[in-house]
């Protein structure tokens, strides 16, 4: 097994590789301190297992987890917690394997020769339980994951299979559906087309096309997307909202 080791307490990552220490059967490729670095670092080492924390600052371990079981080789998932035992039964109920700190070598040892891949249907579940939305949205350009966070997406368009991101850093595309999208972030976007959904505070107006059509305006950028009918008096309450 070759194991990534992911946790933000250096102290944890140093524990979990002494334990590791003399395993022969048993590899460690290398640490990210965050979940960022842990999909980087997947990305560049291709590990069979990761062992990975799930409470870490940024993109957390059950966020990490999510877009490393969308690889087309995804490691198997190993979760690292200090949960009270209350809180591991949304664990127990969807099979994920989990190792409670402090970790034992003897548990360690079982779970790695368990160890199975976590499905995307298992990953939502347990986000559902613990009620964990993702911060950022991933990516893949040129052969390489990008994340983009949500914060600086401006709006997602559907486009044939794909759904284009535009975001601060340029425009990408991603294979999720704009409901998916929708029911996962709920009060964070705002349909306004069919086609598209808006990040609300990006908006910055309204303007009608030579048609007469309604279309948003975003800040910084140029770009105009159309408002439906049906959407329009949201649209319009909202923007008229920040004026008062």
């Amino acid at each position: 097994m070759k194991i990534l080791i992911v946790d933000d307490e250096p102290l944890a990552r140093a524990r979990l590789r002494q334990l590791l220490d003399g395993q022969k059967e048993h590899e460690v490729l290398g640490e990210a301190a965050d979940g960022l670095q842990a999909i980087e670092q997947v990305d560049c080492l291709q590990p069979d297992v990761v062992l990975l924390d799930i409470r870490m600052p940024g993109i957390d371990g059950l966020e990490a987890a999510r877009h490393l079981s969308s690889l087309e080789r995804p490691p198997a998932i190993i979760f690292t917690t200090a949960y009270g035992e209350y809180a591991l039964k949304a664990f127990e109920v969807h099979a994920v394997d989990y190792l409670l700190k402090p970790i034992r070598v003897e548990k360690l040892l079982q779970s790695l020769h368990a160890a199975v891949r976590v499905t995307q249907a298992q990953l939502q579940d347990i986000a559902h339980a613990n009620e964990t939305v993702r911060t950022h949205i991933c990516a893949r350009v040129r052969g390489n994951l990008k994340l983009i966070a949500l914060s600086n997406v401006y709006y997602f368009k559907a486009d044939a299979k794909y759904v284009e991101v535009r975001h601060t850093g340029g425009q990408v595309l991603i294979e999720e559906s704009l409901k998916s999208l929708e029911d996962e972030f709920g009060s964070q976007l705002l349909r306004i087309h069919r086609n598209a959904l808006v990040a609300p505070a990006m908006l910055s107006g309204l303007e009608k096309d030579d048609d007469g059509r309604q279309q948003a305006l975003f800040h910084d950028i140029d770009d105009r997307l159309e408002i439906s009918r049906r959407h329009l008096p949201r649209v319009r309450s909202l923007l008229k909202g920040r004026r008062r």
